[in-house]
């Protein structure tokens, strides 16, 4: 087959794919944002995932930019990259989803494959989004149309697991389609594919990924709070269990971002839609959540043990992005920490290089602090986000911590060792 490919969001997950196949293939890339589209075609990326020269080798090339439907009217092969989110009552928000399915349906033709790879719950593509493409389209589904379903795998702003790296699963709405949409992926993945039985277990799959990490880290994040009461070290605990050959060498800490913190509810939301409570899923979902109101509480507890005068008092936090070394903001937890000082009354300065000011404010109505002027200042330093460039202010927090009350919460461990420092 001559492979024409349309990839439908040019994010995080929609780019380096895109990219990746203009290596190979003519590849249109479609989003429904101006700006997205200009700076693509500027050759740059707001995302970071892809440098300057890396865009320069594909753009104008084997690949072009787009928001307009005329533009991807004659490819062959679509693949849906768009954000699934939840929604304020962590239900799943199929909403982009659903109307990047009437995008396809309105420029599909006779013997067109249509491949998601937004993370979903099971069945989703088969009983959500075909049936959309089929309404607009008016062609029937494996008569006229196919459909694949091969989850993103891409883990934003590592620059050692990239796209072609990190082995991919496939699947097909029919044994045929299921072996072309291999192939196409084998063509770009150096290490290589997995075909699925079907799309419903592709996307099982996907869903679990996270759920499964999303549930040990919510275990260790349990003991935490546990050895806390104990008055003993977590850090010193999990380096002496990591001992063992089969220990698992998970983390405490704050669980965001677009993928783990929210990929467990769309699996929770189709069990409980067949009658079944996932208590261990929930549960572990609820830890979770819960751990930015705790570092906060524990912050201020530590504040007040120094002497501190909790109304008005000045905080640092370092980070608001939902990892290190990563521009993304979405669905971050240090939202959890900061609302949560700010009823205490505190004063809360964020600082994050990483972070794009104007996104920040958009997103979570806050201010980002330019620079950091005079750390002295601060009553309470809270490290949220391992940034490498908090790396040069390690020296003075730990001289302050040592020689005044100030109080240093390192949420990811992120500093050496020093005596009254958490």
């Amino acid at each position: 087959m001559n492979h024409k490919i349309c990839v439908i969001g040019l994010g995080y997950v929609g780019l380096p794919l895109a990219a990746e196949f203009a290596k190979k293939y003519i590849v249109k890339g479609f989003d429904i944002s101006k700006k997205r589209i200009a700076e693509l075609n500027a050759c740059t990326d707001s995302t970071l995932e892809m440098t300057t020269d890396q865009l320069r080798e594909v753009m104008g090339k084997n690949m072009t930019a787009t928001c307009e439907l005329d533009d991807i009217k004659e490819c062959n092969i679509f693949i849906v990259t768009v954000p699934t989110p939840i929604d304020k009552h962590r239900r799943p928000d199929i909403t982009l989803l659903i109307k990047a399915s009437e995008t396809v349906g309105k420029v599909i033709k006779k013997g067109d494959i249509v491949i998601y790879e937004s993370t979903v719950y099971p069945g989703c593509t088969e009983d959500d989004c075909v049936p959309v493409i089929e309404k607009v389209s008016g062609l029937k589904f494996n008569v006229d149309f196919f459909a694949g379903y091969s989850p993103e795998r891409i883990n934003p702003g590592d620059k050692e697991h990239t796209v072609s790296k990190i082995k991919k699963v496939t699947s097909g709405s029919t044994p045929e389609t299921a072996e072309t949409v291999d192939q196409l992926y084998k063509s770009i993945i150096t290490a290589g594919t997995h075909k699925a039985e079907s799309i419903k277990v592709a996307e099982a799959a996907k869903v679990i990924e996270n759920t499964q990490r999303d549930v040990n880290i919510a275990f260790i994040n349990e003991l935490s709070l546990i050895f806390n009461k104990m008055g003993i070290d977590t850090d010193a605990v999990l380096k002496a269990a990591a001992t063992k050959w089969n220990f698992l060498p998970f983390r405490p800490g704050l669980v965001g971002g677009h993928c783990i913190g929210v990929d467990p509810y769309y699996l929770a939301h189709k069990a409980q839609e067949l009658g079944y409570n996932p208590e261990m899923i929930l549960a572990g979902r609820r830890i979770n959540d819960n751990m930015g109101s705790y570092i906060a509480n524990q912050t201020v507890k530590l504040m007040i043990k120094k002497g501190h005068k909790i109304e008005g008092a000045k905080i640092l936090v370092l980070g608001i992005t939902f990892k290190e070394n990563c521009p993304d903001i979405r669905n971050s937890k240090v939202i959890d920490i900061i609302h949560e000082l700010k009823d205490f009354g505190c004063g809360v300065d964020i600082f994050d290089p990483w972070a794009d000011k104007e996104e920040v404010r958009e997103e979570y109505s806050l201010e980002l602090t330019e620079k950091i002027e005079d750390l002295s200042s601060y009553a309470a330093v809270v490290l949220a986000v391992a940034h490498s460039a908090f790396r040069k202010y390690e020296p003075e927090i730990m001289s302050l911590l040592d020689g005044s009350n100030m109080v240093v919460y390192d949420v990811k461990s992120f500093f050496e060792r020093s005596s009254g420092r958490l």
